[in-house]
């Protein structure tokens, strides 16, 4: 199988098993509507900033929704964010690498919720995820469009892209340090209020 073949199959197979473990997790249908609108609100705000090359909130807002609300819902957010802004800006073969890079994101915010839930960290994460991201797309073209999945073709997109890679990451930094704190706190006391009502009763029988 070519590596390029690799690169497709193994991103449809994990969008799926995101899909499946977001599902059937535990939370309640006000998490699953609470994940879904911010989720919406995401794609929102990227058709919005559509005119500005790069320069996105996606991935601070998937950040910060893995860092208040779990790796589960963070994932989700940036997988719905994709699919729906995609919508209106184009759908393609770029969508589901984008629905994984973006549920990454959000994935990752929990993974790394020591630093994501400050605002100096925040920053430095969303900032590499802006470079990281623009790399992660080159491959998924290379794979998808070719001509070949080699380094030297790695590293001739990513020197094509650099531009538009570092203008995410400064952006990414400028929405997390101005946008990111805030956030956190409004999402973080909604679901601490969200998983008290969801919680069994005391005495009460599991399931």
């Amino acid at each position: 199988m070519s590596a390029a073949a690799v690169v497709v199959l193994a991103t449809i197979a994990l969008l799926l098993l995101g899909w499946v473990a977001w599902e059937r997790g535990a939370g309640g249908p006000k998490m699953l509507a609470l994940t879904a609108t911010l989720g919406a609100a995401t794609a929102a705000g990227r058709v919005l900033f559509a005119a500005v090359p790069s320069v996105k909130p996606v991935t601070t807002m998937c950040l910060v929704a893995g860092a208040a609300l779990g790796a589960r819902a963070g994932m989700a957010v940036g997988a719905l964010a994709a699919l729906i802004s995609n919508a209106f800006l184009g759908q393609g073969p770029w969508t589901p690498a984008q629905m994984l890079l973006w549920g990454a994101v959000g994935a990752s915010g929990a993974l790394l919720r020591p630093a994501t839930r400050t605002r100096l960290g925040l920053a430095v994460v969303a900032g590499a995820w802006g470079l990281a991201f623009g790399w992660a797309m080159n491959l998924w073209f290379l794979a998808t469009f070719g001509p070949e999945v080699s380094w030297a073709a790695f590293i001739a997109a990513c020197v094509a892209s650099a531009w538009f890679d570092v203008a995410h990451a400064v952006g990414n930094v400028v929405f997390a340090l101005v946008i990111g704190p805030a956030l956190y706190r409004l999402l973080s006391r909604y679901a601490a209020r969200v998983r008290v009502q969801h919680a069994p009763a005391p005495g009460a029988p599991a399931g």
